[in-house]
């Protein structure tokens, strides 16, 4: 195996192709991986998507996003676990096993960040028999501080693990994505004992100066401040051997022609190693 066998594509990279678009592309440049965005297969339905990725020859590496869980409405909490169930029926008929959670920010009106922690354990504890019985673990996904307060406050990747720890391992798990933990000083240390726990690996760097919209501040492997072999040698010591992800948030990316995109991507991701 090379290490371009490893990698796929985010659908997100692409954020303007449809599901059949961005699978064709990945075929085009012989990717064999997608991961894919929950509202760009809602589009076309879950039985197109899934054929337009066998068609392609492709695997599906995860489905993005269950979570935002931090409701303190009965009925909005609700939807949202239903929601979840939905996504996580939805990663089992795409043929990938893992469904990505953004967890959620502080509650709607509210500033104890502690109880939206709460709330996102009691959710996840709710939906594990759901993934168990589809096969689906859940990877709870550390976001960057910066987001904290609108999306996810679980800020890093030992919080996150902490978290996953408290369930089974093969319903509950993590994902490493450089551009939210690059910064941490504990990073390897908490990828050296997360283990099994990884069940996504993603890469992005960090760009300067970041753009109003922060969330959109991702550039190619190496446009950069992320020293990525050191990460990406503890993944791989820590056992994970998956698909490595390329997601990129970018106004810029996102105009340009989609091939040069992926040839980018290509070209970029042996850096990472």
């Amino acid at each position: 195996m090379t290490v371009l066998d490893r990698l796929s594509l985010n659908q997100a990279t692409v954020k303007r192709l449809s599901v059949p678009e961005a699978a064709g592309l990945c075929a085009r440049h012989g990717i064999g991986a997608i991961g894919l965005w929950r509202e760009p297969v809602a589009e076309i339905g879950l039985a197109a998507a899934a054929a337009a990725v066998r068609a392609a020859g492709l695997r599906v590496s995860s489905l993005c996003r269950g979570g935002f869980f931090t409701h303190a409405d009965p009925e909005a909490r609700k939807a949202a676990i239903a929601d979840n169930k939905a996504a996580i029926a939805e990663a089992a008929a795409l043929g990938t096993d893992t469904l990505v959670l953004v967890s959620g920010g502080l509650v709607p009106g509210r500033r104890d960040i502690g109880l939206a922690r709460r709330l996102i354990a009691d959710a996840i504890g709710e939906l594990v028999p759901v993934a168990q019985a589809h096969g689906v673990r859940l990877g709870i996904e550390a976001l960057h501080p910066v987001f904290a307060a609108d999306r996810c406050v679980i800020t890093r990747l030992g919080e996150a693990l902490d978290l996953a720890l408290a369930f089974p391992a093969d319903a509950v798990g993590v994902v490493v994505d450089t551009y939210h933990v690059w910064w941490d000083a504990s990073l390897l240390a908490d990828i050296a004992r997360a283990g099994e726990r990884i069940v996504s690996y993603q890469v992005c760097d960090w760009i300067l100066p970041l753009p109003v919209d922060t969330l959109l501040g991702r550039g190619h492997v190496g446009d950069g401040h992320i020293d990525f072999p050191p990460i990406t040698a503890a993944v791989a010591a820590a056992g994970y051997t998956g698909p490595i992800e390329v997601e990129i948030f970018n106004e810029a990316i996102w105009a340009a022609p989609p091939d040069e995109t992926a040839a980018t991507v290509r070209q970029r991701f042996p850096l990472a190693f």
